[in-house]
């Protein structure tokens, strides 16, 4: 037996907008949005799902309300890559201008990818294009 990776929980002072703001980000649904957590799923989710085992549905992702703002740096992080095709600086930009913020955590000049915060501070990178 194994688990299923079934969501991470983000935690946010402003959870809807929040959740609103990484499903523009990643192109993906908010599934459902309440006063105690929004739901987002990538939009294939729900299709694959009646195809797929239950231990190969794709992860979602889950805002919960708190009080408090975050507070220092992440012990976790996404990383999300762009596909060769697609232009990566465009992309940053255009998370930028979304709402993000790129921030240097000590990366060396030469390093292959991009750290940014979301507009909570939550920290995330872009990495190098990949085919895969």
């Amino acid at each position: 037996m194994t688990l299923r990776w079934y969501s991470i929980v983000v935690e946010s002072t402003d959870h809807k907008k929040l959740a609103r703001w990484w499903a523009e980000a990643l192109g993906w649904e908010v599934r459902f949005e309440l006063d105690s957590e929004s739901v987002l799923v990538p939009p294939w989710a729900l299709e694959l799902s009646e195809k797929l085992d239950f231990h190969q549905v794709p992860p979602g992702m889950v805002f919960v309300p708190v009080e408090h703002k975050k507070i220092g740096k992440n012990r976790l992080h996404w990383d999300f890559a762009p596909h060769t095709s697609d232009d990566r600086d465009a992309e940053i930009a255009r998370l930028v201008e979304l709402g993000a913020t790129v921030i240097d955590v000590g990366q060396p000049d030469d390093a292959t990818w991009t750290v940014l915060t979301d507009p909570d501070g939550n920290e995330f990178c872009v990495l190098s294009a990949r085919e895969v």
